[in-house]
């Protein structure tokens, strides 16, 4: 069966906490992710009211933690996620989870 990640938008405070672990646990350069954290904006949508947004997007890098997941763990970037909002497991299953709210499934 083939695996996914589900990046629920709505709770990400982009934290960096995802980019940084896949780097750590890869061995990669500060210029090389694995999966990467944009900021969108900030935009003034009201009167001293900004808003940002972070859109976490898995990369041609991701290779979805092969050796943790033989160990029984979650790939980096899902262990360290702060916000809680990514999941990585079966396509069937994520899928399932998808609300119609801000959130994307991304296969590896």
């Amino acid at each position: 069966m083939a695996k996914a990640f589900l990046i629920d938008y709505s709770y990400c405070t982009g934290c960096y906490a995802c980019e940084v672990a896949c780097q750590n646990e890869n061995g990669y350069d500060p210029e090389t992710y694995g999966i990467a954290v944009k900021q969108i904006g900030p935009y003034l949508i009201s009167d001293k009211k900004w808003q940002y947004d972070f859109l976490v997007v898995p990369t041609d890098f991701c290779k979805g933690c092969p050796d943790r997941l033989a160990k029984g763990k979650r790939p980096a970037c899902v262990q360290h996620c702060q916000g809680g909002c990514l999941t990585f497991g079966e396509v069937q299953d994520l899928a399932a989870q998808m609300d119609g709210k801000y959130k994307a499934l991304f296969t590896v």
